[in-house]
């Protein structure tokens, strides 16, 4: 009997480890995948068949190109802006020359205290001795008049009071009068010289130390000529002052006159050739070279002065060369004068700054230092304060009436 139940246990555990096998190796094969689902596919718009848009158009109103609105700023619609025009220089009137001396005379008159004023109340002093002609000597010297033309007129004027006399006012000043214009000279040609007989055009160089006022003279002296009906080309040689180029041509511009500049720090000669060469070419009355003024005693700024009229005259010569002087400079622009008169035949001066912070004297110290007249002087800064040198008109400013 035991035997029997035995057997049957054995039997049932090999039957459960049999089983427990199977479902084993069931789990562990993979299950097959689902069926791919059918991909949604959109079939491709038909081509056009001969014949499909072949139809007849539909018949829409039209409108002309004046019915349609435009928007502001053309068809477009953006605007577009111009540029700016560049509106040329008004071109100025100078004032006429003649008779300009005479309108300054107020301002110039304003030096008569050191000088005219001073004669005057000395020579009518009753007893004129020894000490009263030491103070007119004094007030001749502080005007700048000079050691040797102080001396001149002293003597010339002790003489005819002596003479003379008695003395009124009025008979003092036609004295003192008469002999300032022996001193100052009346018989001298004071025309700056720009209408050669043979050619065209007339040359002038304008020469004269940095700080004399030199390129405001040279662009005076354009509205001078320009005034007198002249054609003007000017002439920047002054290469080594960057704002002297731009301050002539603007001169230049204010009167109509064409102005020759080259580059910085450029051959102040080579500007001078193509100003002269440039105005032959546009057949102008004058051209006007202003030069450097740089380190006046330097032997570099004479050698180019010397350069420049040398290259200058292988046009034709020079008919003026003027020289630029600051009246307020005393004994010091006649140190000047000496040393550019070494280099270049000076023709002619100009006097600047002779509007009442100057002595009037100089006027008659520079003509004796270098023999050549003063032509034109400067009274002031407005564009036509510069005039011709008239004696009389200088006489009579001085003194008084």
């Amino acid at each position: 009997m035991e035997t029997v139940i035995l057997a049957v246990v054995i039997a049932v555990v090999v039957l459960a480890v049999l089983g427990g096998l199977v479902v084993g190796s069931r789990r562990k094969k993979p299950l097959p995948p689902p069926p791919p689902a059918a991909p949604d596919i959109t079939a491709p718009p038909a081509e056009p068949h001969v014949g499909d848009e072949a139809e007849t158009p539909r018949e829409e109103p039209r409108r002309t190109i004046e019915e349609v609105d435009l928007p502001d700023g053309g068809p477009t619609g953006v605007a577009v802006e111009e540029p700016p025009a560049v509106e040329a220089p008004e071109i100025e009137i100078p004032e006429p020359t003649a008779g300009r001396l005479v309108r300054l005379r107020a301002r110039l008159s304003r030096s008569q205290n050191a000088l005219g004023k001073g004669l005057l109340t000395l020579l009518s002093r009753e007893h004129l001795d020894d000490d009263t002609w030491e103070e007119i000597e004094d007030t001749l010297l502080t005007a700048d008049v000079g050691v040797l033309p102080t001396q001149e007129l002293v003597d010339r004027l002790r003489e005819r009071v002596k003479v003379l006399g008695t003395r009124t006012p009025d008979e003092l000043r036609g004295l003192l009068r008469e002999e300032l214009l022996k001193l100052v000279g009346t018989d001298v040609d004071r025309t700056v010289r720009t209408e050669p007989e043979d050619r065209k055009p007339g040359i002038v160089m304008v020469v004269g130390v940095n700080g004399t006022g030199k390129t405001t003279t040279t662009g005076k002296l354009a509205r001078v000529l320009v005034a007198d009906g002249r054609t003007v080309v000017l002439g920047a040689a002054d290469t080594f002052r960057a704002a002297a180029a731009d301050q002539l041509q603007t001169w230049g511009e204010r009167v109509g006159a064409h102005t020759v500049r080259g580059p910085e720090a450029g051959d102040p000669a080579s500007v001078a050739f193509d100003a002269v060469k440039e105005g032959k070419e546009m057949g102008v009355d004058v051209v006007l070279i202003d030069t450097a003024g740089r380190l006046h005693t330097k032997t570099g700024l004479m050698d180019e002065l010397g350069k420049v009229k040398r290259v200058v005259e292988k046009h034709a010569p020079l008919d003026e060369v003027l020289l630029v002087l600051d009246a307020t400079t005393g004994q010091n622009g006649l140190v000047q004068a000496r040393v550019f008169a070494e280099v270049v035949d000076i023709t002619g001066i100009v006097l600047t700054k002779l509007d009442g912070t100057a002595k009037g004297g100089i006027v008659v110290a520079v003509q004796r230092e270098l023999g050549v007249p003063v032509k034109l002087i400067g009274l002031g800064e407005g564009a036509d304060d510069l005039a011709p040198f008239e004696p009389e008109a200088f006489v009579d400013a001085l003194i008084g009436e």
